[in-house]
């Protein structure tokens, strides 16, 4: 592995983590880094976190934790940066956690690119069938407050819902649902 790595028996710490973002600063290129650098990020901070202290110590701590979410924020948004540069995604040295964002940008990329061209090229019924699709699209949703049965958009009945229920619901209704913080989108990577 080139640049700096952790070995099983060097834990992450946050000089190996300054390292590590020092290292991705000065080169033009996503430096090759441990495959597991998040999860022992995530388990440090965690493991910071669950640290009883008190008064200074307590201090220092939030402090030290802050130090590393910054650190990482950087070092996240800096290897992602280098990644699209390019017109083409560089996947090269990319963690996996790292492509699970690229891959929304590669899926971005294309439906611009298929907007673009179905409007250049006059594809009235592709651009319309894309509209049709968004709109008619459902959305998993947590509810935060209960609520009486509602009527969709798409005119069938839905609820009623208790707090914390979980259902499939029209876009339109979902999104109105969000707005007035009755209910919240349920990310399934959660």
């Amino acid at each position: 592995m080139l640049g700096v790595e952790m070995s099983e028996t060097k834990k992450i710490d946050v000089n190996l983590l300054y390292s590590i973002l020092q290292l991705e600063i000065e080169n033009d290129t996503v430096q090759e880094i441990n495959p597991h650098l998040y999860s022992s990020i995530g388990e440090l901070i965690g493991n910071l976190k669950n640290q009883g202290y008190d008064g200074i110590e307590s201090k220092i701590k939030d402090s030290l934790v802050k130090i590393i979410t910054d650190m990482v924020t950087l070092l996240l948004k800096i290897r992602i940066e280098k990644a699209i540069k390019s017109n083409e995604l560089d996947y090269t040295n990319l963690l996996d956690e790292e492509r699970f964002i690229l891959d929304s940008e590669d899926e971005l990329r294309q439906r611009k690119e298929t907007i673009l061209e179905a409007t250049l090229n006059g594809r009235l019924k592709l651009l319309g069938t894309v509209a049709n699709n968004h709109r008619s699209r459902s959305i998993v949703m947590r509810f935060l407050k209960p609520i009486d049965q509602i009527v969709g958009s798409d005119l069938q009945k839905y609820g009623p819902f208790e707090a914390e229920d979980v259902a499939t619901l029209p876009f339109e209704n979902a999104l109105a649902l969000i707005k007035k913080k009755i209910a919240v989108k349920v990310n399934w990577e959660d």
